[in-house]
């Protein structure tokens, strides 16, 4: 290499690194910045996410997605894989959970295939687009373009076809059940998908109709492996639907469908309401508005656009779950099938969420930006414990046995205790006493599994076979704080608040003063030995004491006096990510993906990757140490997330790791689900605008903002000095200025003082 060319080189390079931060023209799309493919590249063993990219609508009631892997397969897509099978309509939540009503669509020309294995397609992601309302993708085998694009019940395909006298598109019903009936006088094909993982009643049926603008000119369907030429109908365990044609090259052939879970009469008129005779373009431009409606409600400003993909991909993941499971029928009024009891009720139903995860940020996100959307919610939950006798604690679409906890009280009373109304509050208290006292027997994740012996001891023994129990005691604990703080706001007798403000301390029946951390203790009030604080499972779920010490939301200075004192509290939080990242996973033998994740890191033994340990880092704010704090999130942001396929370093988890970084990105943080604080961190970038419902928008500037400055030098709200770590939700809806000062050094007397500590019950 030249002199010449060194010169040159090294100026680019110059230009490029003084390249102002990335500001979004006013005029631009948000929708642009989402990349849905964040997350994708994963599997059983080691999850970047564990996502698919979601074409769909705000909290729709269905997503579509490009289907790689087997039908029933929860990795549905895998960004590494090869061929496509189909475009399934999905509803799955995590691949834990997999997926339910799901049917799909395929285009082949030539030779008919129609087993997935023989019809898949080989494609590229060259030669695919995946935008939140917007898919595309190229069947090479076929030689066939398939479009699609979203409303909250509905979809429209666009395919487009080569020049061929075999042309075809397959709709596969899926196993567990189906039918399918080809209306050929109405270019329709109607039936239903019966498939689930758990959770649904007998009756269970999603309930479809494609509607297409080219006529038939073969039939077929299939039964299982066997075609069924020039039939019209199927139903059996597994069918499908064929159709054919002559097509000429660049021909296009649109399909509009729906479904229902009420009824095919419902189905149908889903389509007419949300598509009718709108063509792919209006329906593309529909989702496009309803995707920068949302998106825009927060507008960032001033970082890199790496981070701007990121943030807005992450506020993406935080709209989709949970799911409407309500619709609108014929008289305008919102009705549901019940998942729990298999009738069709009026009234708002959400699922396909998991409160274990989301609790902690997803609906403390949507207590600050959605109150509206978080009251339907709200109504949604007393609809399940007037149909099932229960609150739900994960669904999909029913209850389902995975997790623990009771964390549906954090979320009832998060947002009842920040003013939101509009539902049945004294239903939804009666279903949290109930939680409180018992548990379904056949889904012990319903209710407290252990209630007797916590109710009686305090704690739950780890000798009484009820699984990860010391993790059970410190999320009991904590809901037992909410339902303390809910029971003053409802004024309920006094009795009944001492008593769960008594059982918010139980935190301190399970930590082990011997060791400092959070131990298994036995029946006999006796620590269970031997212990190994690095081993996973066990007393604790899905992480190890390192982890679970911290779950202690509401109490931190209690926790803190426990320890010994802040110095000590801070030295084991040190201690967290200074160690190497050794585990034992004895208890599951053999080591799950989550250990994985944490092991790769670079961080430690800190998991960010699993939920329990994601508010740890805003743990120094309430012990005199704020700047590291703000060096761990920034540090965090930049290294554990990209827009990438491999963006996450662990699960995302119906929106709970993306809510994570949108809060952190803008500076704060809900550590207390239940409380009206939120806890500072770094923000990432120089402007962040909230638009809220009332009408006010609240500003935060952080014009110093720089990869090097990520440490608080001082902070004013609305123009007054402010010393505090935290700041309140009613400070951010009365709108107004939030500024950082930042620097490249830590300010060590910045929130030092006990007066600038968040809340703790002990205070």
């Amino acid at each position: 290499m030249n002199k010449i060319q060194i010169l040159i080189i090294t100026f680019a390079t110059l230009l490029t690194a003084c390249q102002p931060a990335k500001e979004i023209n006013q005029n631009s799309s948000l929708v642009d910045w989402v990349n849905p493919l964040m997350g994708t590249d994963s599997d059983y063993s080691l999850s970047n996410g564990n996502t698919y990219p979601a074409v769909a609508l705000p909290w729709a009631m269905n997503f579509w997605t490009p289907q790689t892997g087997k039908m029933g397969d929860g990795w549905c897509y895998a960004y590494d894989a090869k061929t496509i099978r189909g475009i399934k309509q999905t509803h799955q939540p995590s691949p834990w959970i997999n997926d339910y009503a799901a049917f799909s669509f395929m285009a082949v020309t030539g030779d008919l295939k129609f087993k997935e294995d023989e019809r898949a397609s080989w494609f590229s992601h060259k030669a695919e687009i995946s935008k939140p309302n917007y898919y595309k993708v190229y069947l090479a085998d076929y030689d066939v373009s398939v479009e699609l694009t979203p409303t909250e019940r509905a979809a429209m395909f666009q395919f487009t076809f080569p020049e061929n006298k075999n042309s075809y598109i397959l709709l596969d019903g899926f196993f567990k059940g189906s039918e399918v009936k080809i209306l050929p006088e109405q270019r329709k094909i109607i039936g239903y998908c019966r498939n689930n993982s758990g959770g649904v009643p007998d009756n269970f049926h999603n309930y479809f109709v494609a509607e297409f603008d080219k006529d038939f000119e073969l039939t077929h369907t299939w039964n299982g492996d066997n075609l069924k030429q020039n039939s019209k109908e199927a139903t059996g365990d597994h069918v499908g639907a064929i159709i054919g044609f002559k097509t000429k090259k660049g021909e296009q052939v649109h399909v509009k469908v729906a479904s229902s879970f009420i009824s095919p009469e419902q189905a149908q008129l889903n389509l007419d309401r949300e598509i009718g005779k709108k063509n792919f373009d209006q329906v593309l431009e529909e989702a496009k508005l309803a995707w920068n409606k949302e998106l825009s409600r927060i507008k960032v400003e001033g970082g890199t656009d790496d981070q701007l993909k990121t943030f807005y991909s992450c506020l993406y993941r935080v709209l989709l779950f949970p799911r409407k499971f309500h619709e609108i029928d014929d008289q305008n009024k919102v009705v549901h099938y019940s998942p729990y009891n298999g009738k069709v009720l009026p009234g708002y139903m959400f699922t396909d969420n998991g409160f274990w995860d989301t609790f902690r940020a997803v609906f403390p996100f949507f207590t600050l930006m959605y109150p509206d959307l978080n009251a339907q919610i709200m109504e949604g939950l007393a609809n399940t414990y007037k149909e099932s006798g229960w609150l739900p604690e994960w669904a999909s679409p029913g209850h389902r046995g995975c997790m623990i906890g009771s964390n549906s009280a954090s979320l009832i009373a998060d947002s009842y205790l920040k003013g939101i109304r509009g539902y049945d509050i004294e239903t939804l208290y009666k279903a949290i006493l109930k939680n409180t006292e018992s548990y379904n027997k056949d889904i012990t994740s319903v209710g407290r599994f252990g209630a007797e012996y916590y109710n009686k001891l305090g704690y739950v023994p780890y000798n009484v076979g009820v699984n990860e129990n010391t993790a059970r005691t410190l999320e009991y604990a904590y809901a037992d704080f909410c339902i303390w703080k809910l029971a003053i706001e409802l004024k309920r007798p006094q009795k009944e608040i001492d008593l769960f403000a008594k059982r918010a301390q139980n935190f301190r029946n399970v930590f082990d003063s011997e060791t400092g951390l959070m131990r298994g203790k036995n029946e006999d009030g006796i620590f269970q030995t031997p212990f190994n604080p690095l081993k996973w499972g066990d007393a604790f779920t899905e992480g190890n004491s390192l982890h679970y010490t911290w779950s202690v939301f509401h109490d931190v200075k209690g926790l803190i006096d426990l320890m010994g004192g802040e110095d000590k509290f801070t030295s084991t939080l040190d201690g967290v990510f200074n160690m190497p990242p050794k585990f034992d996973a004895s208890y599951y033998g053999f080591t799950i993906h989550e250990i994985r994740e944490m092991q790769i890191a670079n961080m430690g033994n800190y998991a960010h990757g699993n939920q329990p340990i994601q508010h740890m880092i805003y743990l120094y704010n309430y012990a005199g140490q704020p700047w590291k704090t703000q060096s761990h999130i920034r540090e965090v942001m930049d290294r554990l997330y990209t827009p990438q396929p491999d963006g996450y370093c662990g699960d995302e988890d119906n929106g709970q790791t993306s809510a994570w970084y949108v809060f952190s990105a803008m500076g704060f943080y809900p550590v207390c689900p239940g409380r009206d604080e939120y806890v500072f961190g770094s923000p990432l970038f120089k402007k962040v605008s909230l638009s809220l419902t009332n009408g006010k928008t609240f500003t935060i500037n952080s014009s110093e903002n720089t990869k090097e400055n990520i440490y608080i030098n001082s902070i004013k709200l609305n123009q007054k000095n402010y010393e505090f770590n935290y700041i309140k939700h009613q400070d951010i809806l009365k709108g107004g200025t939030l500024d950082f000062e930042m620097s490249e050094h830590p300010n060590l007397k910045r929130g030092t003082g006990k007066s600038a500590y968040p809340s703790s019950m002990t205070n």
